[in-house]
């Protein structure tokens, strides 16, 4: 595992978890819509409304999974983070992410979306950092995740790589 240490110690991961600067709980809009009075907040409070996490789910094409499965396993997930776009006194969830784990080591990173209208703005990136932010807060030093073939190359852009050290996943799906 000498490749999820060095990955997580000294500059190389300053580098990694530092390359946009996002606030602990708050930054400004990365479009610059800051003058219209728009911000954007980063929360880990699991009260989350699953409908409105249905939509986000839904604007991006996910499959639909029964709300009784999401909200046990955000209940049962070591971190919850979402992302909300705040004007005035109006929030939107625009994205989410969420992430399992043994709470002393290892920890996957699962449905990470963002709203397809705030795509390609730095959001996702800030999402994700913030996520491993907190995850690195709480001593987690091996974060893997699960992702959809076509943004493998986000993931590699932010330091991922595929099968580190020859480590091969293996799945069990029912028939």
């Amino acid at each position: 595992m000498g490749f999820w240490k060095s990955w997580f110690s000294g500059s190389e991961a300053a580098a990694a978890t530092k390359t946009t600067p996002v606030e602990e709980h708050t930054t400004e809009s990365v479009d610059g819509s800051s003058q219209s009075g728009t911000s954007i907040t980063f929360s880990s409070d699991r009260d989350l409304d699953l409908y409105e996490l249905e939509e986000l789910c839904d604007a991006v094409g996910w499959a639909r999974r029964p709300l009784r499965k999401v909200k046990k396993a955000i209940q049962h997930s070591f971190l919850v983070v979402s992302m909300w776009e705040v004007r005035g006194t109006q929030r939107r969830l625009i994205g989410f992410a969420r992430a399992t784990s043994d709470h002393a080591f290892n920890a996957t990173i699962w449905d990470v979306v963002v709203h397809p209208s705030f795509q390609g703005k730095g959001l996702g990136k800030a999402l994700m950092q913030y996520t491993i932010k907190k995850l690195r807060a709480e001593d987690i030093s091996n974060i893997t995740l699960f992702a959809d073939p076509h943004v493998l190359d986000f993931y590699r852009g932010m330091g991922f790589i595929a099968d580190p050290e020859g480590i091969k996943g293996m799945f069990w799906y029912p028939n």
